[in-house]
């Protein structure tokens, strides 16, 4: 596992020199060495958080954990390569987005890095997937180092907002100050379920209302 960049090292350095972290490490080493193939590579890991400074977090978008088809899994949730046929999930995502803000989105990109840039962080609760096998790493105990995550934006920043978009990201709801953030929960944007609540549910708009409303400059989604 790699390092991450300082604004995060100061307030997550404690937590890689936990048992729980150590294992981790030499879980995913003995997987490798026996010739599994983990997504993303090891050098990727952590880069969710190396594009979005602490400093200038401003949006927090929760899933659950990497893709695991080949080629697919991104650092950043929901996030795919452009060559990479793409998730039926992330053109719903592209399909509120237009609906909402009344902007066209070029369905030729799906690489999600520029939200990152613009101080979104798209965080997986397990940052590591086994090839083909969904969850497969949900038992490593990624989720302490994720909700850790969670609780130190939620004590040491204002107004970020944070977006939960079906169950598994709702229960991280509890570890969130709702007194200083904006809790947006609807459900997952698959094709399963988006119908439901999620398009329609304008929470682009109203994050970016948000942000605005406390100075802070909007997303261009």
């Amino acid at each position: 596992m790699i390092k991450l960049n300082d604004s995060w090292l100061q307030i997550l350095e404690k937590e890689f020199e936990k048992d729980y972290m150590k294992n981790i490490k030499k879980f995913l080493e003995s997987e490798i060495k026996a010739k599994k193939i983990i997504y993303p590579k090891p050098q990727n890991i952590f880069s969710a958080l190396d594009f979005v400074d602490f400093e200038n977090l401003k949006v927090v978008l929760l899933w659950q954990d990497p893709y695991h088809g080949k080629w697919q899994a991104h650092w950043l949730s929901f996030s795919v390569p452009n060559w990479i046929k793409t998730p039926p999930s992330l053109k719903n995502i592209y399909k509120e987005i237009e609906n909402d803000l009344w902007i066209k989105k070029d369905y030729e990109n799906w690489n999600l890095e520029n939200w990152a840039k613009q101080g979104v962080l798209l965080l997986n609760s397990v940052l590591t997937v086994e090839k083909w096998k969904p969850a497969s790493h949900s038992k490593i105990n990624w989720q302490k180092f994720s909700d850790e995550i969670i609780k130190q934006i939620s004590t040491k920043k204002e107004n970020v907002v944070f977006l939960l978009w079906w169950a598994f990201a709702q229960t991280k709801k509890s570890l969130i100050d709702e007194e200083k953030h904006l809790i947006l929960e609807t459900t997952h944007p698959s094709p399963f379920s988006a119908y439901r609540w999620f398009l329609g549910s304008k929470h682009f708009s109203k994050t970016n209302n948000y942000l605005e409303k406390h100075w802070k400059k909007a997303i261009v989604w």
